[in-house]
């Protein structure tokens, strides 16, 4: 068995609370990616718990895309492997259908179903799109984004 000091310094030194042991790099794989998506889940959570109002919602919604496009690019990184990995196996792909499954119901608090299905997709792209992008597009671009998706039909 392996012992990995994961919230220390770079796994080095003795084992210290959080120390997490792991039978192999399977189980040290997922630990550390329901790590990461319970962390994207309190970004959102942070931004979308403050909102009351349908305009403070799609507000929070533009800063959600531009925090997470903007953030370490660690975080990039580790979607991108993420998604790689539930793209080939389904214990990973069970894994990214709970983490979207948890920011549906947050943006769900906002939206119906539908509309919140389609604006998880909107956010991730969105973010995906400005992070990669050499000239990133700007925020009045991603509030017209969200505000057409969230427009309640006449």
């Amino acid at each position: 068995m392996s012992e990995w000091n994961v919230p220390g310094a770079g796994g080095r030194g003795p084992p210290a609370p959080g120390t997490f042991h792991c039978s192999g790099i399977d189980e040290l794989l997922k630990e550390a990616f329901t790590r990461f998506a319970d962390q994207i889940v309190t970004v959102f959570e942070h931004h979308l718990g403050r909102a009351e109002t349908p305009e403070q919602v799609r507000e929070a919604v533009t800063d959600l895309v531009h925090a997470l496009s903007e953030g370490p690019r660690r975080d990039l990184v580790l979607a991108h492997e993420l998604y790689t990995l539930a793209a080939r196996r389904a214990e990973y792909r069970e894994l990214t259908q709970a983490w979207m499954r948890r920011s549906r119901v947050l943006l769900e608090q906002h939206f119906d179903p539908v509309t919140a299905r389609q604006l998880d997709a909107l956010i991730e792209g969105l973010a995906l799109h400005r992070s990669l992008d050499g000239e990133p597009h700007s925020r009045e671009l991603t509030r017209l984004a969200v505000a057409r998706l969230t427009a309640v039909p006449s």
